[in-house]
Order: C-alpha cells, then sequence, then structure tokens
C-alpha cells in the first residue's frame, strides 16, 4: 500500500533577510508595493485564520486584480467536494454565505454541473483557475525563496486528487529534489539549515485546507495542495 504525505509542518514564524530589502516591490509584478497580500488569499481559508498567515507587499491592482477568481476557486472546489453547487450542501460556512449573497456566482457554478454514470462533474473554468494559482505561486516564491517572478510561469498545472494514479500522487507527494539552493538568509534556505530533507517538506498553512512546497530546479516552482483536493504545480524556467 502506498502512504501518501498527507500531513505538512507547521508553519513557523521565520525572518527571511530579503524582507527589508524587497519590502518596497509588489511580490507579482516587482512594481511599486502599496498593500500587504495574505498568501494564500482568506478565502480559501477558514476562521479562525492562522496566526502566522505569510503576507507579502503588493500594489493595489495585483492584491484585487483576481478577487472574484478567488472566489469562484474556492466555492468551486467545496462544490465539486458537496458533489453540488447548493449553498445548504456546502460544508464550509464561508462558501455557503458565499453562494448566498452571489447568486451569480452560485447560478454559474450550478450550469457547470453535469450529472453522469460516477456522480456529479463541475466543468472548471481553468483560465479562472490559472489566474488564481499563478499568483499564489508568486506570492510563495516571493515569501519563501525570495525570488520575485514577474514573468509568466513555464508550467501550471493542477487536478483532483481522484484523478492521479498512485505512482502520480506519491511522485507529486514527495517532491522533487533541490538542483540549486534559495538565497541566503531567505525562509526557504533556513528551512533547509533547519534539517528539512532537500527542502522536501509541505507548509501547512492549514491543516486540511491548505499546503504548499517550495523549490528550486531550473527555476523556482511551488506546489499546493486545496482542501486536500486539488493538486496544483506552477513553475518557471
Amino acid at each position: 500500500m502506498i502512504s501518501f504525505r498527507t500531513l505538512g509542518v507547521r508553519m513557523d514564524q521565520l525572518r527571511s533577510f530579503a524582507d527589508e530589502r524587497e519590502a518596497w516591490q509588489c511580490a507579482h509584478c516587482c512594481g511599486p508595493a502599496e498593500t500587504r497580500d495574505h498568501v494564500p488569499s482568506r478565502v480559501l481559508l477558514d476562521e479562525p485564520y492562522p496566526s502566522n498567515l505569510p503576507v507579502v507587499p503588493a500594489c493595489r491592482r495585483c492584491n484585487e486584480a483576481v478577487s472574484a477568481d478567488e472566489e469562484y476557486l474556492a466555492c468551486a472546489v467545496e462544490c465539486a467536494l458537496a458533489g453540488s453547487a447548493a449553498f445548504h450542501d456546502a460544508v464550509r460556512p464561508k462558501i455557503r454565505r458565499l453562494l448566498m449573497e452571489k447568486p451569480a456566482l452560485a447560478a454559474r457554478l450550478r450550469n457547470a454541473q453535469s450529472l453522469d454514470q460516477n456522480g456529479c462533474r463541475l466543468q472548471i473554468e481553468a483560465e479562472r483557475v490559472r489566474r488564481v494559482l499563478v499568483k499564489l505561486a508568486r506570492g510563495h516564491v516571493f515569501f519563501e525563496l525570495a525570488l520575485p517572478q514577474p514573468e509568466e510561469p513555464s508550467t501550471v498545472w493542477f487536478a483532483p486528487f481522484a484523478s492521479i494514479d498512485g505512482v502520480a500522487r506519491e511522485d507529486f507527494e514527495s517532491g522533487p529534489t533541490w538542483s540549486l539552493w534559495p538565497e541566503v538568509g531567505s525562509r526557504g534556505m533556513q528551512r533547509l539549515a533547519s534539517g528539512f530533507p532537500d527542502g522536501d517538506a509541505w507548509l501547512d498553512v492549514q491543516p486540511g485546507r491548505y499546503r504548499y512546497m517550495t523549490h528550486v530546479q531550473a527555476g523556482p516552482a511551488v506546489r499546493i495542495v486545496l482542501s486536500e483536493y486539488l493538486a496544483c504545480e506552477v513553475s518557471w524556467p
């Protein structure tokens, strides 16, 4: 039997030595920072929120640009898990409220549902999901590795765990070996120095709701798991 690594480690409060140097620029576009952006967005988490939620500098445009897409993704994942786009079937109170307060979003998700012999299927709006994942990945790379990545990533991949075979999931969960070390003083380098094997450790932002892993091969990459349902990876050359 394959034993999947579904538990991460606690998010420690580490100070990156690059924080002050990078504080002036947006983690997403490298323009002047005007606000602070939670990574991940709180719509992807449950209340009470973690006290050590990662935060990065951001310009106002980048901070707000995909807010509607973040709400869509959070609701889509919950609807897929529930097998229904009806608000009363959502387990997460936050998503129930969103579906009640935003009838257009609820209708959009209902219209994306179909039934077959395997049950309820949801046709995901892939470009909306992609925009959210790229923003999340940029934030994690900036926060963990002190490597701003304003250019487009080379790879954006996501799939439900249910659609991944055992070998592919084991590979996803274990993570690749680092080819390059992150910047000295970055949180990623501190985690390596503290004993993370090859940097191969999931960071639990909120157990069961959101975890991620960063690493560097040809370029920086991020793996993300949403609600132990959706596996994601974003990488740069």
